[in-house]
C-alpha cells in the first residue's frame, strides 16, 4: 500500500510535463548521422575482383549504406609483380598485404572488406587483433584463407565464398559433353587456382573423369602446357579460378581459345568471367557472391552483429551459361534433360537452370 502511494505523485508529475517535454529534438539537437569507413583490400586489379565490389556496394546501397551519404570507402589495390610470379615475389605479396593492414589497424575503420584468398589469408590476423571486423569475398575455398570450415570464418571473420561444389559441376558438364573422359587443367600458385584444381581432381574419378594438370609461372606462356596436356590425351580443357587467365590483357585465355579451336576442342570455365573461345560457363557468379558479403557487412554496421557469429554465404547452386555461337561450330547440342530449362541469359549467353 505505501509503494501505491508513492507511485502516485510520480504518475501526477508526469502528467503535468508540458507537451513540449516530449516532443522529438529538433535534427540541429540530435547527434549527426554516423558515417561508416570501410576498407577494402584486395591482391591484383582484375575485373571479377571489380564487380565483386560492386555486388558488396549494391547491397549497401539497398540497405540505405551509400557513398556519399553516410559511407566512406578506402581501397588498396597490391600489384607485387604479380605477372612475373614466382616464390620471391609471393614472399613481397605477403608482406605488403601484413604492412597494409597494420596501417588498416591503426586508422580503426568500421569494417574491412578483402577481395580474394591472399589478401583475406595474409591481413586477418593482424586485424582480428585490432579488433576490426573482416568480410571477404571472392574466396574460391575458405579453408585456404584460413577459416575454420566452409561456414565458419573463424575469430573475427565472415564472408561469402566463391565455393561451389565441384562433383555438381563436373556431372554438368558430363552431361554436355558425355564423350569427354579426361579434362586438362592449366594453373599457376595462385591460391585459388590450386584449390579448384584440387577439388576438380578429387571429384573426377566419381565420374570416371580424369584431370590433368599443369602449374606455370605468371609470366609464362600457357602454349608449351596446352601441348602436353593435348598429346596426354586431354578432349577439354578447363579453366580454373587463376588470375593468370586476367593477366597481360587476357592473353592466357585468348591463346587458350585459339589453341582450342585449332584443334576442335571443347574449353569450360569454372570461373564466371568472359573466357575468349570458352562455350560453357559453371560456377559461381563474382557480384551475386560480392552481395552475399555485403549481406552480412550491413549485419555488423547497422546492428554490431560480430562477424564470429555469421556464417559464411555462398551460392547455393552454380550459375551455368552456354555460349549458343561457339556450341554451334563444335557442333555441341544440349541433351534433351536440359532442352526446356534453357533461357537467354546476359551478353548473349544462354542460361541452363540448375534444378535440385
Amino acid at each position: 500500500m505505501k509503494r501505491l502511494i508513492k507511485l502516485i505523485p510520480l504518475a501526477l508529475m508526469m502528467c503535468t510535463l508540458p507537451v513540449r517535454a516530449l516532443e522529438a529534438l529538433p535534427p540541429s539537437r540530435m547527434d549527426p548521422p554516423r558515417t561508416f569507413r570501410i576498407e577494402v583490400l584486395q591482391v591484383t586489379d582484375i575485373e571479377p575482383y571489380q564487380q565483386s565490389l560492386d555486388g558488396f556496394l549494391s547491397t549497401l546501397g539497398d540497405n540505405d549504406i551509400e557513398q556519399g551519404k553516410n559511407l566512406e570507402i578506402h581501397r588498396t589495390k597490391i600489384d607485387f609483380d604479380i605477372e612475373k610470379g614466382g616464390f620471391w615475389d609471393k614472399v613481397g605479396v605477403l608482406f605488403r598485404v601484413r604492412q597494409e593492414a597494420h596501417r588498416i589497424a591503426e586508422s580503426k575503420p568500421d569494417l574491412v572488406l578483402t577481395i580474394g584468398t591472399p589478401a583475406t589469408k595474409y591481413a586477418r590476423a593482424i586485424l582480428e587483433d585490432a579488433r576490426i571486423p573482416v568480410v571477404f569475398t571472392a574466396v574460391a575455398n575458405p579453408l585456404d584463407a584460413d577459416c575454420t570450415s566452409l561456414i565458419d570464418g573463424g575469430p573475427g571473420v565472415t564472408g561469402s565464398t566463391l565455393y561451389t561444389d565441384m562433383s555438381e559441376s563436373l556431372r554438368i558438364v558430363q552431361q554436355i559433353f558425355p564423350a569427354v573422359q579426361r579434362i586438362g587443367m592449366v594453373h599457376t600458385d595462385d591460391e585459388n587456382g590450386v584449390a579448384h584444381v584440387k577439388a576438380a581432381k578429387k571429384t573426377a574419378g566419381e565420374l570416371k573423369i580424369a584431370v590433368s594438370s599443369r602449374e606455370v609461372n605468371k609470366h609464362d606462356n600457357i602454349v608449351p602446357s596446352l601441348k602436353e596436356l593435348h598429346r596426354d590425351g586431354a578432349q577439354m580443357f578447363a579453366v580454373p579460378l587463376d588470375t593468370y587467365y586476367g593477366l597481360r590483357r587476357y592473353e592466357p585465355a585468348t591463346d587458350l581459345s585459339d589453341f582450342g579451336a585449332e584443334h576442335k576442342l571443347p574449353i569450360v570455365s569454372f570461373a564466371m568471367v568472359r573466357v575468349p573461345g570458352a562455350v560453357l560457363y559453371v560456377g559461381a557468379d563474382f557480384r551475386a557472391v560480392g552481395s552475399l558479403a555485403g549481406t552480412q557487412a550491413v549485419k555488423i554496421l547497422k546492428r554490431r552483429v560480430k562477424p564470429d557469429v555469421l556464417p559464411i554465404l555462398r551460392q547455393e547452386k552454380p550459375t551455368v551459361l552456354l555460349d549458343p555461337e561457339r556450341a554451334h561450330a563444335l557442333g555441341v547440342t544440349l541433351p534433351s534433360t536440359l532442352v526446356g530449362t534453357r533461357f537467354p541469359g546476359k551478353d548473349g549467353f544462354l542460361q541452363v537452370r540448375v534444378d535440385d
